[in-house]
């Protein structure tokens, strides 16, 4: 998109017309043109048809755009869409105003869309009928990987991250995000050296992780252009001198472009174990998609061997509220079937519940995490002592018939 503009789309829905009317070709042109007209905007044309048996389509041609109007005499319903554009944007909505008031709708239904360049949104998929939607004020990517459609833009939660129209991370929240998903695991395992990351292409995990004590993070992405395109300009997590020096290896970050199922492999064959295994993939799927297999029990099962003994596997594992809860539900099965002990974190300032899984049984989790949180080389911002314990009561949907511990 090149063009420099801003313009409004108004889509309206009208019913309970007069039958009558619906099917009046002169009148719905002359009731057309007169609320274009009122509303400021310049009509270069006028085109219309008379439908056999009955209905009417009327489309202006604007210097600011089009206006259509199209009937249905049989329900009394009619169909509006005007658009305008330029410093004359406004006037769709008001067009579309003065068009009730000559019609007589006993029904009206309107969405009104913003259009153009500082226009931008992306709609989020949060639940069945359910989206978020975000005004991007300023695209900086916008780009199809081999693996994804990827943006980055600014948006009122500073420059933001989506993959496949879900927001993955924002500079106002990453810091509380990211911490939710590490620190409770952190302060689960029994020691921590060795890291293993897969996803999270920000960088800010394996950075997080190295603050935290680890010698070795072993950080595995599939998607190098999205990672790199991450690094370039995200105003957190890795910068590109940072990426380069983990790409090389130069560091306690050991950046791999690989499969995270064929590196689990490899290094099981290896005998590798790690003292923390972080799953940060965009969110598991209601529906079938190809990156669920990173969630199921057998990745799990394989990361899980990987572990050491009070090593620790964890996983963003899925919203809490009541109408989004499936693939929690999913996750908490499997995290019990897999691990005997599993502590919930239950974050009260994101939308996120966070899983963490030893293959140690533990009496009081919850108590070995408070005491070890002040110990750490880290210092969580957004996690302190109250919070690990509140954070450890699971919803209550999943109560039932699992417990904690």
């Amino acid at each position: 998109m090149t063009a420099e503009f801003t313009g409004w789309h108004v889509l309206a829905e009208f019913g309970g017309v007069d039958v009558a009317l619906c099917n009046d070709l002169e009148r719905l042109e002359a009731a057309l043109r007169k609320s274009l007209v009122a509303a400021g905007v310049t009509i270069c044309d006028v085109v219309h048809k008379q439908f056999d048996p009955q209905g009417v389509t009327v489309l202006a041609l604007l210097s600011e755009s089009h206006a259509s109007i199209h009937t249905y005499p049989e329900s009394g319903d009619i169909f509006v869409d005007v658009f305008t554009c330029g410093s004359i944007g406004a006037g769709a909505t008001k067009a579309v105003e003065l068009l009730e008031q000559e019609l007589s709708p006993a029904l009206v239904h309107t969405e009104i869309i913003q259009r153009g360049r500082g226009a931008r949104r992306i709609h989020e998929p949060v639940g069945p009928g359910t989206t978020r939607v975000w005004d991007l004020h300023d695209v900086i990517v916008d780009t199809r990987t081999p693996f994804q459609h990827m943006v980055i833009a600014r948006t009122e939660q500073g420059v933001s991250l989506f993959s496949d129209e879900d927001r993955q991370s924002t500079e106002f929240s990453q810091l509380t995000y990211h911490e939710a998903m590490l620190v409770p695991g952190y302060a689960l395992a029994e020691k921590l050296d060795r890291v293993l990351i897969v996803g999270s292409g920000e960088g800010v995990a394996s950075q997080m992780s190295v603050a935290a004590g680890a010698s070795i993070v072993d950080h595995v992405d599939i998607d190098r252009q999205e990672v790199e395109l991450c690094a370039e300009h995200l105003p957190y997590g890795y910068s590109t001198a940072d990426l380069a020096a983990a790409v090389a290896q130069s560091g306690p970050i050991k950046m791999h472009y690989a499969d995270g199922w064929d590196f689990l492999a490899e290094a099981e064959a290896a005998g590798v174990r790690y003292d923390l295994i972080c799953i940060d993939l965009p969110d598991e799927r209601v529906e079938e998609a190809q990156h669920n297999r990173l969630y199921e029990d057998e990745f799990l099962e394989r990361c899980r061997t990987l572990l050491t003994e009070g090593g620790v596997l964890a996983v963003q594992a899925g919203c809490q509220t009541m109408w989004r809860n499936e693939t929690l539900k999913r996750s908490w099965a499997r995290f019990h079937a897999l691990f005997p002990t599993v502590v919930p974190y239950v974050s009260d300032e994101h939308e996120w519940t966070f899983l963490f899984g030893t293959p140690k049984v533990l009496d009081d989790p919850v108590a070995k995490m408070t005491a070890t949180l002040p110990t750490l080389p880290y210092r969580a911002e957004t996690v302190d002592a109250r919070a690990l314990i509140r954070g450890a009561i699971e919803p209550h949907a999943l109560r039932s018939p699992v417990g904690v511990g």
